[in-house]
């Protein structure tokens, strides 16, 4: 008999409603199609958005990347160490059908809560195996499927072996879903009149869900860990943030967090003397798993493996001594701190549209510091949860399903016919029961966390990039135009800044065009993105100041440029130019200076479409700047503001 998993009377059942990504720039299944609407929504996760929403992966030059090496991947300075300096990431992203707003004083007209998550694992440089990648075309990973619980070790790594293709993007890796799709539903869930199908060897695993009965996959992401948070397994994602719509819920989600709480699994073996595991295992609890020859074991969460190699040294460290997630051997780990939980920004219902404050909805990540100092390639994740009050979503199980043996109905039934008085008159609600409480969501494409240069440990840094991509603001939808984000930035004397920017050439958004509009409006080559930042004499002006006049990189110190330069004349080229030149002089950089290069074209149709930027660290004063390219007045506004105040005294 299969012993239910009852599910967490707090845990909130999770809904969709289309959310989007747009800084980091959120993927929706996309990476280099031409066309307005994405190729594959089944590619990499279940984000149950529109077809048209997301952008492609960044290019790294004027032309179209033919595999992932000639992708950009965005680079963010890791945070310095707890002493020191913090590094801070604006997301921005847009909800469709409403959150936020007070249970007490400001109610809405749905429960919601936003969870925001990444995962990380170090950069190899290469893109094989279990490596987070972009891909380089729209089909999804191949999975064989898997036939016999007792399979042996030989067909399990050749069913492993022929599933993953370097040219195929990947997030969550092949043995993730393999365990999902062995694994035993929580059958303690609430699922109302949906009736669950069950796999080819005669139950129902994490595959099926309310929202997802059929078990559909989508990439190597499991549906039940993608429905349900907090879940009650182990997975690779880390929690950065909880927005609720009661605040009353946060000891809650910061308790239970996998990145403070750890998890149990089923683990059985290939052979009997347990030296050979198997990873994967029906057996959902304890009972069952000793039943059948399994170790119940506990697994962790952690930033990254520390150095320590024994549990004293290890906790006096102040890390923890136990199993990383999917390892089974014990290893010192650097712990993670719980969720920053908040309330959620207001949006109201069916806007993809600004929060109250009069701006997309905003969070602002501090990204974590590694001790090991390495390198980390990463994926963000948001989704969007919402479920309604005509059923309580915290105590609803498994026990009000609709059971026909019984005669229970459900408290939400599939397009019901309600009597409202008119005699044999019934009105249809239009209710969809695998959608009453729903979860959307949407994904980054691949970016670093890089260590800081050295000496920079004790100071903040701020990140200004680029949203948007080719099109007016009716052929992008639900995606949006240029801007740079944050375009109004308040800093002190001493904070860095680094400036970046990513694009891809292929921004044509043709036909299918869905139920939106083609086209690409804008300046310069056609599906191209492009960006620079030149400055101006004020938010109201549209020309540029001539160098001489200019202050904001004349003034500013270099800390970092890719080159390796320093010098302000160079840095304002680099970013006027979007790195097609590296410096004026040739006796500095020499073919890619102003004095010997190319002739730059003056809309940047040759410019590289990503742009690694600078680490810069300007002087007290209030700065605005455009993109020549894009700030086209009447039509599209890019610029941007810096304030950089006198340092304040702590």
């Amino acid at each position: 008999m299969i012993h239910c998993i009852l599910t967490i009377t707090a845990l909130v059942a999770a809904v969709q409603a289309d959310i989007y990504l747009h800084m980091p720039r959120g993927s929706n299944n996309r990476i280099n199609e031409q066309s307005a609407e994405r190729s594959n929504a089944n590619r990499l996760f279940d984000s149950q958005n529109n077809n048209r929403g997301g952008y492609n992966a960044g290019d790294s030059g004027e032309n179209n990347a033919r595999d992932e090496s000639q992708q950009y991947r965005m680079q963010y300075f890791q945070s310095g160490p707890p002493t020191g300096g913090e590094s801070y990431l604006t997301v921005e992203w847009t909800n469709q059908h409403g959150c936020g707003g007070s249970e007490d004083s400001d109610p809405h007209k749905m429960n919601c809560n936003l969870v925001l998550q990444y995962m990380c694992q170090e950069e190899t440089g290469t893109f094989e195996g279990e490596d987070i990648r972009n891909g380089a075309n729209t089909q999804a990973q191949n999975y064989p499927q898997l036939n016999n619980l007792q399979e042996s070790e030989n067909t399990h790594n050749n069913r492993e072996k022929n599933s993953q293709n370097e040219n195929r993007g990947l997030h969550e890796p092949f043995k993730f879903y393999d365990s999902c799709s062995a694994r035993e539903g929580n059958h303690g869930l609430f699922t109302a009149d949906q009736t669950l199908q069950v796999n080819n060897l005669g139950y129902s695993s994490a595959l099926y869900t309310r929202q997802n009965p059929t078990g559909n996959r989508r990439g190597y992401e499991c549906p039940e860990e993608r429905d349900y948070y907090p879940y009650w397994h182990g997975s690779s994602w880390k929690d950065i943030a909880v927005m609720v719509g009661n605040l009353s819920q946060c000891q809650y989600y910061e308790r239970e967090s996998f990145n403070v709480k750890s998890r149990y699994e089923c683990v059985e073996y290939f052979d009997g003397n347990k030296a050979k595991p198997r990873r994967y295992s029906r057996w959902n609890n304890q009972e069952e798993c000793v039943e059948n020859d399994g170790d119940w074991l506990e697994f962790f969460n952690s930033l990254e493996k520390a150095p320590q190699n024994s549990r004293g040294a290890c906790e006096n460290a102040g890390n923890i001594w136990g199993r990383p997630h999917r390892e089974l051997e014990e290893q010192c780990l650097v712990p993670l701190g719980p969720p920053d939980c908040l309330e959620a920004p207001w949006t109201r219902d069916n806007h993809l549209g600004n929060s109250r404050g009069g701006e997309a909805s905003r969070y602002t990540w501090t990204l974590p510091y590694i001790p090991s100092g390495q390198t980390k390639r990463c994926v963000l994740r948001m989704r969007y949860n919402i479920s309604t009050d005509d059923y309580d979503p915290m105590n609803t199980d498994a026990s009000h399903n609709k059971d026909v043996a019984t005669g229970q109905q459900s408290p939400v039934q599939q397009n019901p016919y309600i009597d409202v008085g008119a005699e044999s008159v019934p009105l249809r609600l239009a209710i969809n029961t695998a959608q009453y409480g729903r979860t959307f969501q949407d994904r980054s494409h691949a970016f670093n966390l890089v260590p800081r240069p050295d000496g920079l440990d004790d100071r903040t840094i701020y990140n200004i990039n680029v949203r948007g991509k080719r099109g007016n603001i009716v052929q992008v939808y639900p995606a949006v135009e240029y801007d740079f984000i944050p375009n109004d930035l308040e800093i002190e004397e001493g904070d860095l800044v680094h400036i970046q920017w990513t694009g891809s050439n292929r921004h044509n958004n043709e036909n299918p065009g869905g139920d939106g509009q083609t086209g690409n409006a804008g300046e310069g080559r056609e599906g191209a993105d492009r960006n620079n930042m030149v400055e101006t004499g004020g938010a109201n002006e549209n020309y540029p100041l001539p160098y001489e006049r200019t202050s904001l990189f004349r003034n500013a110190k270099v800390h970092w440029m890719a080159e390796g330069l320093f010098a302000s004349q160079d840095l304002a080229v680099g970013m006027a130019s979007s790195g097609f030149y590296q410096c004026m002089e040739t006796s500095t950089c020499g073919s890619q200076s102003v004095e010997s290069g190319e002739e730059l074209q003056n809309q940047l149709n040759n410019a590289p479409a990503s742009y690694s930027g600078a680490l810069i660290e300007p002087t007290r004063g209030v700065y605005h700047y455009i993109c020549s390219r894009n700030n086209n007045f009447t039509n599209r506004s890019q610029k941007g503001k810096l304030t950089v105040s006198k340092k304040s005294s702590k």
